[in-house]
């Protein structure tokens, strides 16, 4: 995953904030129940996180659209308003991968005194399951094949929302 995101990164530098809020405010969308699906868990005193192999740029912006408690993502290296084709090292590290979502789902618990098991965590790639691994409830959210057999609950259709069928008594 390392290497393969460096390489992409690569291939960015050059690529101006512009673009960048361009690209969020024309082809980002929220993945449908998603909003239902935390304003439900958040109501019932849960908090959420957002852990992304993905970039702040992004994940900070999702973070306040949809009033998420937490965020950790990749940090892009900007230069005169253009990208540089890097990361900024965080006080986590620099690159979130399947090793840092674990961790970070494990910190997050740890600061909320709660236990790994007590944690849900959702995912569709393969980065995503150490940190599925990690916690009380793994769920596969239109995931490939490997991510569907190793999670407890699979959502194949509709949005996320349809988590909450699962988590009521």
């Amino acid at each position: 995953f390392k290497d393969s995101l460096r390489r992409r990164l690569a291939l960015l530098k050059g690529v101006t904030l512009a673009d960048m809020e361009r690209v969020y405010t024309e082809r980002l969308k929220i993945n449908p129940g998603a909003a239902e699906l935390i304003a439900a868990c958040q109501k019932v005193g849960m908090k959420v996180l957002l852990v992304s192999g993905g970039f702040t740029f992004f994940a900070d912006r999702v973070k306040a659209r949809l009033n998420i408690d937490f965020a950790r993502s990749n940090q892009l290296e900007v230069l005169g308003g253009e990208l540089t084709g890097g990361l900024v090292m965080q006080s986590w590290g620099d690159i979130c991968d399947g090793a840092e979502k674990r961790r970070t789902l494990l910190e997050v618990a740890s600061l909320l005194g709660i236990e790994a098991h007590a944690c849900i965590a959702v995912g569709d790639g393969a980065n995503d399951l150490p940190m599925m691994g990690a916690a009380g409830l793994s769920v596969a959210y239109h995931a490939k094949p490997k991510v569907r057999e190793q999670a407890m609950v699979a959502i194949q259709s509709g949005g996320l929302d349809r988590l909450l069928e699962v988590l009521k008594p």
